[in-house]
């Protein structure tokens, strides 16, 4: 099965934690948020849109699911903030209207001809000068072996058929370049970093978030069973090398950004 973002049950996924400290520092080190107008595309629970209006910006929060932007309403942190509903590719906002325009996370639910309507409608919503940034695991990303500092590489070890299908759905490191580049965005530019999800107290609360498939859709490909297994593999692995507290959960991250001539 997949996550189905318009089940009830589903809303509190992706909306009830908080941005990293990690996250908020490279967005202070790519633009002043202060003032200006950002649309998150694809915000799912609004996580990042409540950053970013946290961190001085007046942010417009756009998914085609209502249950998440219900969920996102309910967690707001932050007055500067408006939730729309509607197609990642056909927002209904006005042209040459935001100085941002970030996807994070969203790219991989799109298939090529469906990442360039976006790239296109994101570039009709910059003003000039304005700047996309897209945040998403490239398959290298989630080539990484799993480890006390990186548990999602557990999954595709455990279950090597899941990066079978990452293969298919990941961005391409350069294509998604050579796209932005096509759409008329300019000096494109790609970098990699860490972003920590979550720390675990103790594999206790390991175990309970992935039981219940927080914040990673790929988990609703396992069933209960198989989800269960992949819990024990976890635990044991990181019992072996002896981490039982205190316990990391982070995901590299590619990150590509351009410009609006």
């Amino acid at each position: 099965m997949t996550i189905d973002f318009f089940d009830p049950a589903n809303r509190l996924s992706y909306a009830s934690r908080s941005a990293s400290s990690e996250w908020k520092t490279l967005m202070q080190s790519l633009v002043d948020l202060r003032g200006i107008d950002a649309v998150d595309i694809g915000c799912g629970g609004g996580i990042y849109s409540r950053a970013m209006a946290e961190m001085g910006a007046r942010v417009t929060g756009v998914d085609f699911s209502g249950e998440m932007l219900s969920a996102a309403r309910k967690q707001q942190t932050a007055q500067r903030i408006r939730w729309i509903q509607a197609d990642a590719a056909d927002t209904g906002l006005p042209d040459s209207s935001y100085d941002l325009v970030l996807l994070r996370a969203v790219i991989h639910h799109f298939s090529a001809e469906k990442t360039t309507e976006v790239l296109l409608e994101s570039y009709r919503l910059l003003r000039p000068g304005g700047r996309i940034i897209i945040q998403d695991r490239a398959l290298e990303d989630c080539r990484l072996p799993g480890g006390p500092g990186h548990l999602r590489g557990f999954l595709f070890e455990r279950f090597p058929n899941l990066l079978e299908e990452e293969k298919r759905r990941r961005p391409d490191l350069h294509s998604l370049e050579r796209a932005l580049a096509e759409t008329g965005f300019h000096g494109v530019k790609t970098r990699r970093f860490w972003e920590t999800r979550k720390i675990f107290r103790d594999l206790g609360e390991l175990e309970r978030d992935f039981l219940g498939r927080i914040g990673r859709s790929i988990l609703h490909r396992l069933s209960d069973d198989e989800l269960r297994d992949l819990v024990g593999f976890i635990t044991e692995g990181l019992s072996r090398q002896g981490v039982t507290s205190s316990i990391s959960d982070r995901d590299r991250w590619t990150l590509w950004t351009a410009r609006k001539g």
